[in-house]
C-alpha cells in the first residue's frame, strides 16, 4: 500500500512521484476534499472517499484488496510526516509494507509566507486525538522562553485560534504578543490575520480547518514572504 501526501490543497503543488503512484493506482482511498485535488491523475482506479466515521472499514477494505496484489493509495493532507501520523498508525496495522510519498506541508508554506526559516522555527501540533493539556503547556514554556519562532497547528474540532489565545493570556503570556493566523494556504480565499494576542481572543469569526498560527519571536509581526496574498482583517 502506498500512502500519498498531496500537499496544502493547490494541486500544482502535489509531487511527480505521487501524481505517478495516482496513475498507476488500482484503488485510491481518502478524504473526499483530498480525493477533489488528486482528481486530475486518476485514470482507471477505484475511488473510495472516507469519513472520520467509516475510516477504519475503508482501510480494512483497501488492505484486503492489497493483500490480492491491488496497488492500493492512500491520500492525505500535507505531508505525511507533519500531519498524518494518526492515519499511518492505522495504515501500518492493516499491512507490513508501506511506501511512504512526502509531500508539501503548509508548514513550509507559512514560513515562506511569513519569510522565515524552517531552522529557526519550533513546531507544534495540536492535531491528535489527545488531552492538549501537555502541548498547550509546551507552547507556554516555549512563547516564554522567546528565542525561536513558533508555528502551531490548531485542533480543529475543539481548540482554534481565539480559544488558544484566551488559554495563552490565562498562563500569562503578555496581550500585546503578536500573532499571524493563515486560512487556507495556497486555495482560493486564502487569508492572513494579523494582530495581538488579546486581540486574537477576542476574535468571533470562525476560522477554517485549514489554519496555522505564527507567533514570532519578540514583539514585532511576521514579514511578508515573496507571494504572499494580501492582508485579512
Amino acid at each position: 500500500m502506498t500512502v500519498v501526501a498531496v500537499g496544502p490543497g493547490d494541486p500544482r503543488l502535489l509531487t511527480l512521484r505521487g501524481q505517478q503512484a495516482l496513475r498507476e493506482a488500482d484503488l485510491v482511498v481518502g478524504f473526499k476534499t483530498v480525493l477533489d485535488v488528486v482528481q486530475p491523475w486518476i485514470e482507471g482506479a477505484a475511488v473510495r472517499p472516507m469519513s472520520y466515521r467509516d475510516q477504519e472499514e475503508v482501510l480494512e477494505d483497501a488492505a484486503a484488496q492489497a493483500a490480492l496484489g491491488r496497488r492500493c493509495v492512500v491520500c492525505c493532507w500535507g505531508d505525511l510526516n507533519v500531519s498524518a501520523r494518526e492515519l499511518l498508525e492505522r495504515v501500518r496495522r492493516r499491512v507490513d509494507q508501506v511506501e511512504l510519498i512526502p509531500g508539501i506541508s503548509s508548514v513550509q508554506i507559512a514560513c515562506a509566507r511569513a519569510g522565515l526559516s524552517l531552522e529557526d522555527v519550533l513546531f507544534i501540533t495540536l492535531h491528535q486525538r489527545k488531552e492538549p493539556a501537555e502541548d498547550l503547556a509546551e507552547l507556554v514554556h516555549y512563547l516564554k522562553d522567546n528565542r525561536r519562532h513558533i508555528i502551531l497547528l490548531p485542533r480543529p474540532w475543539d481548540l482554534m485560534p481565539a480559544g488558544i489565545a484566551s488559554n495563552l493570556l490565562d498562563q500569562g503570556i503578555p496581550a500585546e504578543r503578536p500573532v499571524t493566523i493563515f486560512q487556507r494556504l495556497t486555495l482560493d480565499g486564502e487569508e492572513r490575520w494579523q494582530g495581538s494576542l488579546e486581540a486574537c481572543a477576542a476574535l468571533s469569526q470562525e476560522f477554517s480547518d485549514l489554519s496555522i498560527m505564527v507567533f514570532p519571536v519578540g514583539t514585532s509581526p511576521v514579514g511578508s514572504g515573496a507571494g504572499a496574498p494580501p492582508e485579512n482583517g
